[in-house]
């Protein structure tokens, strides 16, 4: 019997679910987002799949470190939503631009010169980071993080509600915020609180006290794969200042950990010798959005979004309070002023460091947040 009868809509019939600025990712020159729908290929054969595709979503700024400001910001949220709500991509791969960079977070200079003593101005950036956020949460395709350099501060954090990681073995992870005025609560201590232990969460996010090797966060199971791309006659070596070779030494866990002394110094002059080639990386990456594509699509949203819901339950229960900190945190003088204005002058004064010590003792005697305290414990400019 046929069914001609029932009113349908052609049988392919497209319609437009995105409500984003497309302009934010057309600028033709960094800073910027930039989106790419890339072919999505067999790793195996090499062949492309006709129509079908990856969205690359790419933080260009390596001028000051892949780090973003509020059209990247905003940019990266619509680039998650057009792939998210595009039928013809399958996964969305965030990177950035360049090797030494994957993204160090929120735009110091921005943050200096704009954002202090401007608490509405806070307060919708956080709101525009939010539309990032629930861009990913909502999206049936996995997010993947593509991270090819050093991935610190608001760089974990942009990127932290991505479902799987794969690194470079040259890459580094950490978080800066306590040590430069600012708390980071764009992610980090919501998430990492739930993707480490407690404690690894405490140390990486709140004493800011290294920054970690790739290998140390694959020990740690914060990240999913690491790969090496640096070259030696023509062969991939792993990345020669981390330990990699043994697990223990004297009863303790050395690997992933960064070598140190003499031997450190040694690492550092061969890598700067060193060919560097992503191809493996981008293998990698290749046959993680592979093994997705495979499978049934509905399953694979429905799968990944029940998952998120540890990280979005996390988010979900501190977001408001993101904005109206972070507002009230950028006040004229606070903490978040000498932080940041202490790094974004660092060229005139050959630090990027407030006196917090000096500033713990002046607080101990009953101060107050003022011009007066602030010039006692900012560096100065040299002569």
């Amino acid at each position: 019997m046929s069914l001609d009868w029932i009113p349908r809509a052609p049988k392919e019939n497209l319609f437009d679910y995105t409500t984003v600025r497309k302009d934010l990712l057309e600028k033709p020159a960094p800073p910027r987002t930039v989106y790419e729908k890339r072919p999505l290929v067999n790793p195996k054969t090499k062949e492309p799949v006709e129509g079908l595709y990856v969205g690359y979503v790419i933080l260009d700024n390596e001028k000051q470190g892949n780090s973003y400001n509020l059209e990247m910001l905003a940019g990266a949220a619509c680039a998650f939503q057009l792939a998210s709500r595009d039928p013809s991509v399958v996964a969305v791969v965030l990177t950035g631009a360049g090797d030494r960079f994957f993204c160090t977070g929120g735009n110091v200079p921005e943050y200096s010169e704009h954002m202090i003593g401007r608490p509405l101005d806070c307060q919708a950036y956080m709101q525009v980071y939010w539309d990032a956020f629930n861009a990913v949460w909502t999206s049936t395709k996995p997010f993947i993080r593509r991270v090819q350099g050093m991935s610190i501060g608001g760089g974990e954090e942009i990127s932290g509600c991505c479902d799987l990681t794969i690194a470079a073995d040259t890459a580094t992870f950490g978080q800066v915020g306590p040590a430069h005025g600012s708390t980071a609560m764009g992610g980090a201590v919501q998430f990492k609180s739930v993707t480490m232990t407690i404690e690894d969460a405490v140390w990486n996010t709140v004493a800011c006290a290294e920054q970690m090797s790739a290998y140390k966060m694959l020990r740690k199971s914060y990240i999913h794969r690491v790969e090496p791309v640096l070259k030696k006659d023509g062969k991939f070596i792993r990345n020669p200042e981390v330990i990699t070779d043994k697990w223990i030494e004297d009863g303790q866990i050395v690997y992933g950990e960064f070598k140190t002394g003499d031997e450190l110094k040694e690492a550092k002059a061969l890598v700067k010798t060193l060919e560097r080639d992503t191809s493996r990386l981008d293998q990698a990456v290749d046959e993680v959005v592979w093994t997705f594509a495979n499978l049934y699509p509905q399953q694979v949203g429905n799968s990944l979004n029940m998952i998120r819901a540890q990280k979005k339950v996390s988010w979900e229960r501190t977001k408001a309070e993101t904005i109206f900190w972070w507002a009230a945190n950028a006040g004229v003088y606070g903490e978040f002023d000498m932080g940041m204005t202490a790094f974004n002058t660092s060229k005139m004064t050959g630090t990027r460091d407030a006196d917090i010590i000096k500033l713990r003792q002046l607080l101990a005697k009953g101060r107050r947040f003022d011009a007066e305290l602030f010039e006692e414990v900012m560096p100065k400019p040299q002569k």
